[in-house]
């Protein structure tokens, strides 16, 4: 890929998945792996570096617009980095076919409640064991495979009863806190290759800031349940797509 293409689907990438409270990461991974054929711990590497200053700046436009849960979010951020170190530090010893599997049915069953939950609900469900949960499970995305963790980040808010929009919103405030800690040990075991990642980190950053915007316009639509049908399926896209 030239530089210029790179740019194009950093602004692509970031600007729609930032939007849809996700950092990109197991986007990134599959262009670095299969168009540069970086090593899994090289990629992995420039995948989070890649993502990392993005989600601060889509954070950063949700938190103007006051879209942050920050008690639901910092209840998944608590569990969330413990999960992180755990997950990094057994990632060595894990087959890829295991937790390749995982990911990809815990995926795919995070999607189809999402895609069956009742479109309305009254409150938010205030179950920090749950928050937690999907904490856990986003820490060790992170960790063990240097994915982004936003699938069950996302899909726990939603399940939680957040509003869609707050919930992408709360799911890049976690991940940022993720992406920080996991960038951490994951530059420590892989070389970034930075002729692939400065291209898209700078196509991603200017997605970044087009985002919060993009989602401003979404929550004002008619139908904005629609989205998450779209997230689910989305979901269950990526974890069949893992499991192949």
């Amino acid at each position: 890929m030239t530089t210029f293409v790179l740019i194009i689907v950093g602004i692509l990438v970031g600007t729609i998945v930032i939007a849809l409270g996700g950092g990109g990461g197991a986007i990134y991974l599959g262009i670095l792996s299969s168009s540069f054929h970086l090593s899994p711990a090289s990629a992995a590497a420039t995948s989070i570096i890649t993502s990392l200053p993005a989600l601060v700046i889509g954070v950063i436009g949700y938190a103007k617009q006051k879209r942050i849960d920050f008690h639901v979010g910092n209840q998944m951020l608590l569990a969330a980095l413990p999960a992180v170190v755990i997950g990094s530090l057994i990632s060595p010893h894990i087959p890829k076919v295991i937790y390749t599997w995982i990911i990809g049915i815990i995926l795919i069953i995070l999607g189809l409640q999402i895609f069956f939950k009742k479109s309305k609900q009254d409150s938010i469900n205030q179950n920090p064991y749950a928050a937690a949960a999907y904490g856990i499970l986003g820490g060790l995305m992170v960790g063990v495979a240097g994915l982004s963790g936003g699938g069950p980040i996302l899909a726990g808010l939603l399940l939680l009863g957040l509003d869609t929009f707050n919930a992408t919103a709360t799911s890049a405030y976690v991940l940022v806190g993720m992406s920080i800690l996991g960038s951490i040990f994951h530059i420590s075991s892989g070389n970034v290759y930075w002729q692939a990642g400065i291209p898209l980190l700078i196509g991603a950053i200017c997605g970044a800031v087009i985002a919060p915007l993009l989602v401003n316009v979404l929550a004002k639509s008619k139908h904005p349940e629609w989205i998450n049908y779209f997230i689910a399926v989305l979901l269950i896209y990526m974890g069949v797509k893992t499991l192949v």
